[in-house]
This record gives structure tokens, C-alpha cells and sequence, in this order.
């Protein structure tokens, strides 16, 4: 059983807007709460009883009037006490009081009977009821029925749903200037947080700028040094990798010169394998440094790039439908590095042909996720050393090796790509017998 603190945790909204009008609701509905029982249960009632027992005392004497005066003397009697009073005073004679057989009475009803039993006694029949808004007292005296009206204003104050319609309409007015101004204060953080999850996902954000209040500011402005750092730290590390790359294949051109000049030979057809291998390696190592940082998100065809990427290493490799198979179907429009995410497929197909004979690619997608998964039938790689795959520079001694006669770049390579769109790659094992590499994107 989940605990109370657990329960509200899951039931509570996760967006902080939605969570911040909570914090701003919530005293305003339990102070509202507070001031009706308040008003209520003790204000309101403590006043009708006051009031209630001036009422029943006036009743009380009416009916001792009644009791004692001649019969010839009440009507002058009942005429002056409606003039001092201000109350409708009916007499009904040989009548009697019929209590009503069900209590549906309201509050200020029952303090009036209470008040009255108390004043008049038990043993006299009464009655309470409205005509309208006022009060009706209908009581036994002597000979018939005294019927007194009495106004609202003599049994309560004023009306208590216009004290309730006066504190719900200040509440909710309240309520939304502060709905207003809330949502002001949150749109800033709402679009950091946007432009944050944009840059993670490798997408550029030129046009966002700090504003807001003072922290947000200095939150938006870390972020964008952050970002600058990071984007200047990435295009350092190109260039510099550019520039070493360069300055090493000037050596190696000038070496496949002198090679090609000199008569052909085992020895010569080695050195131009050797150069060639180095050639590659470069690339690689420039590829890895560079993370494909320079180049701009786009809407793209996912299902095509799958296609166009697997058809031409199936072309390249003289791999027939046998051996290579894609399940891509629909066209999905995501905003991704298309050049970028070729080749991280390109590396995984690459590598499940050179281990497998049977390969499967397979786009999936929902709401908020893009997978692609290259399946083969090969030997595969141990679970606890999923991880060590993906290392830089590094080659598994046993089982399978993804980076055979290569650098050992190729996943780090792949995994590199998938992370600077947001998402990542993960490794596991493949119905087919042998590797599934998964490549997860937000979309």
C-alpha cells in the first residue's frame, strides 16, 4: 500500500504553474472555509439568538396581553402593539396551532423555536414558519390563534447570501489577477526550460534572450555562457583536429606519390594498405572529435533515411534482401541532423553486416520517442560489456568485436550522434540470436 505522502505526490500536477496556482488557491479556499464557519456556526448564530430572544419576548408579552386583557379591550390593544412594534398581528378566533409534521427548518428557524419554548413554555402550542422573506409566529392564546408577522431584519442580520456571493466574487477576482500574474512569472522559466531541452537535443535556440524576474534572468544567462562555452569548446576541438588531420595527410600524400612512382611490389602494396588504413583512421578520429557539432537541425523523412542509408551499404557491402532487411514503413518528419544521423546508422548496419548474415532495421515511433533498431544474427556481446562497447579507442578482446579493422570508433561514434539530438543508444540481445543496438530519440 502506497503511503498519504505518496498518494498526494502522484494526484498533484507536475507543471510548476499548475503547482505554484495550487500554492495560491489553496489558503484562499480554506480562508473562505474559515470565514463561513466562522460567520456561520458562531457570528450568525450568536446574533439570531440575541435577536430570536427580543422577538420571543415581545411574543411573550403579547400573549399575556391577550390572556389578560378584556375581550372588549384587545383589538385596541393589538393595534397599538403593532404600531409600537412594527409587527402584523392577526387574530384568529376558535383556532388552534398545528405543529407541520415534517422539520425541514432552517437554522435561524430552530434558534427561533428554542428561543421561543424558552420564553412562551412547553405547554403552550407554537409555531414558526416565513411568508417570504419575514417570519411567521403562530402561537395559542386564550379564545383562538395570534398570528404575528415579524420582519427579517427583527429576527437577523441582513442577508447571509449576500455575504456569501460578496466573498466568492472578491476570492475568485483575486484569484485571477493573481492567474495573470502568475503566468507571467512562469512563461520565462517555461521557455528556458524549452531552449535548454532544444540545445540538448542539438537543435539551435539563436533567439531566445533572459527576461523575467532577477533569478530567471541569471538562470537564462547562465545558460546561454554555457552554451557559447560549450559551442566554442566544440568548434576549438574541430579545428584543432582539422588542423592535425591535415598536417598528417600531407605526409601520407606525399608518401602515396613516392610508392606509386616506385615499381609494384609486395612491399610497395603494403605500405599503400598501411597508408590507406591511416587515411581512415584520420577520418575517423576527426569524425569522433567533430560530433557532427557544425551542422543545423532540419525536418526530415526518418523512413527514407533509414531506406537511402541501409540500401547503400547493402549496395557498397553486395548484400541481397536475404541478408538485409528494412521495416520503415509511413513517413516520419522529425527535426534531426540528417548527415549526422546517417552515419551513426550507417556504423551500426556496418557493423551487424560485418558479424552477422541476417540483419533487421526497424523503425518505430510514438508520441515522444523515435527508435531504431538494428538487429543480426552474430555473435553478439556479453551484457557486462555493453558498456565497454562504446568506449573510445577501445576494441572487445572476445566474442565480437564492432570495430574490426577499424579504430575502434564506431559505436562511440554512433552513441556521440544520438546524444547531441537528446536521445542515446542502447545495446541488448536480438530474437535473431545475436546484437540489437537501439537508437532512442526524443522527437
Amino acid at each position: 500500500m502506497i503511503s498519504l505522502w505518496q498518494y498526494i505526490k502522484q494526484v498533484l500536477p507536475r507543471g510548476l504553474f499548475w503547482r505554484s496556482l495550487i500554492i495560491i488557491i489553496a489558503p484562499i479556499l480554506l480562508l473562505i472555509a474559515i470565514l463561513s464557519y466562522v460567520f456561520f456556526e458562531r457570528s450568525l448564530e450568536t446574533s439570531t439568538r440575541a435577536l430570536a430572544t427580543d422577538v420571543a419576548a415581545d411574543v411573550a408579552l403579547l400573549v399575556a396581553l391577550e390572556d389578560s386583557t378584556p375581550p372588549g379591550e384587545r383589538e385596541r390593544v393589538r393595534a397599538l402593539a403593532q404600531q409600537q412594534l412594527r409587527y402584523r398581528i392577526r387574530f384568529y378566533a376558535g383556532e388552534k396551532v398545528t405543529p407541520p409534521p415534517v422539520d425541514q427548518r432552517s437554522t435561524i428557524d430552530r434558534a427561533l423555536d428554542e428561543v421561543m419554548a424558552q420564553e412562551i413554555g412547553t405547554r403552550r402550542h407554537f409555531v414558526t414558519g416565513r411568508s417570504g422573506e419575514d417570519f411567521v409566529i403562530r402561537t395559542d392564546v386564550r379564545g383562538g390563534v395570534l398570528d404575528i408577522l415579524v420582519p427579517r431584519d427583527r429576527v437577523t442580520i441582513g442577508q447571509p447570501h449576500l455575504f456569501i456571493a460578496w466573498m466568492t466574487g472578491s476570492s475568485l477576482l483575486l484569484i485571477a489577477i493573481a492567474v495573470l500574474f502568475l503566468r507571467g512569472q512562469v512563461r520565462p522559466i517555461e521557455k528556458l526550460a524549452r531552449a535548454a531541452e532544444a540545445f540538448g537535443k542539438g537543435r539551435a535556440v539563436p533567439d531566445f534572450k533572459p527576461y523575467g524576474a532577477t533569478e530567471v534572468r541569471r538562470a537564462a544567462q547562465a545558460f546561454i555562457t554555457m552554451r557559447e562555452r560549450i559551442e566554442r569548446h566544440v568548434s576549438q576541438r574541430t579545428e584543432m583536429l582539422a588542423g592535425v588531420s591535415h598536417d598528417l595527410k600531407t605526409p601520407l600524400t606525399r608518401m602515396k606519390l613516392a610508392l606509386a612512382m616506385m615499381p609494384a611490389n609486395d612491399d610497395n602494396e603494403a605500405l599503400n594498405a598501411d597508408i590507406a588504413e591511416m587515411e581512415h583512421m584520420l577520418d575517423e578520429y576527426l569524425a569522433f572529435a567533430r560530433g557532427e557539432g557544425g551542422e543545423d537541425s532540419q525536418r526530415t523523412d526518418l523512413a527514407a533515411l533509414v531506406r537511402d542509408t541501409a540500401d547503400g551499404i547493402a549496395r557498397a557491402r553486395r548484400a541481397g534482401a536475404e541478408w538485409l532487411r528494412v521495416t520503415a514503413p509511413g513517413s516520419d518528419l522529425v527535426s534531426v541532423k540528417p548527415a549526422s544521423l546517417k552515419r551513426c546508422l550507417s556504423n551500426l548496419i556496418d557493423n551487424a553486416l560485418k558479424h552477422g548474415r541476417h540483419v533487421n532495421v526497424t523503425l518505430t515511433r510514438d508520441t515522444r520517442l523515435v527508435e531504431i533498431t538494428v538487429e543480426d544474427d552474430g555473435p553478439g556481446i556479453p551484457e557486462a560489456r555493453h558498456e565497454e562497447a562504446f568506449r573510445p579507442f577501445h576494441r572487445l578482446d572476445e566474442g565480437r568485436n564492432l570495430q574490426t579493422g577499424g579504430s575502434g570508433l564506431g559505436l562511440a561514434i554512433a552513441r556521440d550522434v544520438a546524444r547531441a539530438h537528446g536521445g542515446d543508444i542502447f545495446l541488448g540481445s536480438s530474437p535473431l540470436g545475436g546484437l540489437r543496438a537501439t537508437i532512442r530519440l526524443p522527437v
